[in-house]
């Protein structure tokens, strides 16, 4: 009577992949990566708003009386105050308030998700990016609140300059519009700044898997010296990697 024949299992064959166990995730988490801190842009953003609102604070009770001028810098930079309506460049300055007022505040509104949705994506590389989106929101959020409490924006820095022998006069804005603006700026520096493949976390060397299929550019480690030292090391140009000074080849090298 002969011997039953053994099943061979899938999982034990020879070159054959483990499958994942259940309940275990198919992609570890990046060690390297954390999740940008919320009190940080709260901050900045607060701080932000605070300065804007004691500055038109400022603006009303001092230059809204004669002579309703301050000069800063002769011929360059005047305080005085100015409400404005519309947006930038006074946009929709003379439209109705039943269109104008809902139309700011739902772009507004609009921005500040945009901001916050961006910023729960940033990389701890983004430094410009992480400055950048706290100061636009905490712009964006001062010049609301002048629109829900007044229906208008106050603006209160009038800006001159010149060169080529004309002056050129810049729209009056506030500190809100200044934060803006260097957010903006700090935005572009980290789109421009920004290159392919810089800060990729590259895996440590593993061995080959179980299954027993050959991996080219890995070797077992020898001892030396009382400790186990890695014989192969990656090389920049992507060639496959060179053995050590001292170092035994690989056994797939002596073939």
């Amino acid at each position: 009577m002969g011997r039953p024949a053994r099943r061979k299992s899938a999982a034990g064959a020879a070159g054959a992949r483990l499958g994942v166990p259940s309940g275990a995730a198919r992609a570890m988490p990046d060690p390297g990566y954390h999740n940008p801190s919320y009190v940080f842009l709260f901050l900045v953003s607060a701080i932000t708003v605070a300065l804007d609102i004691a500055t038109k604070s400022w603006a009303e009770r001092h230059l809204d009386t004669f002579p309703g001028t301050v000069e800063i810098v002769h011929n360059y930079l005047t305080l005085v105050l100015a409400k404005n309506r519309g947006g930038a460049w006074g946009i929709l300055q003379t439209t109705s308030e039943s269109v104008r007022r809902p139309f700011f505040l739902l772009v507004s509104a609009g921005a500040i998700v945009f901001i916050m949705t961006l910023y729960r994506r940033l990389q701890p590389r983004q430094r410009a990016l992480k400055w950048g989106l706290p100061l636009v929101l905490g712009g964006a959020l001062g010049n609301v609140f002048d629109r829900i409490r007044y229906g208008q924006v106050i603006d209160f820095i009038d800006a001159h300059a010149r060169w080529g022998g004309q002056e050129h006069h810049w729209p009056t804005f506030n500190v809100a519009d200044v934060a803006i603006c260097v957010g903006v700026g700090l935005m572009a520096v980290d789109m421009f700044t920004s290159k392919r493949g810089n800060g990729i976390v590259r895996a440590p060397r593993v061995p080959p898997a179980q299954s027993g299929e050959p991996v080219p550019d890995w070797s077992p480690p020898t001892a030396s010296g009382g400790s186990l030292t890695q014989v192969l090391s990656p090389r920049p140009d992507g060639l496959p990697p060179e053995p050590e000074a001292g170092a035994s080849p690989s056994p797939q090298s002596r073939r």
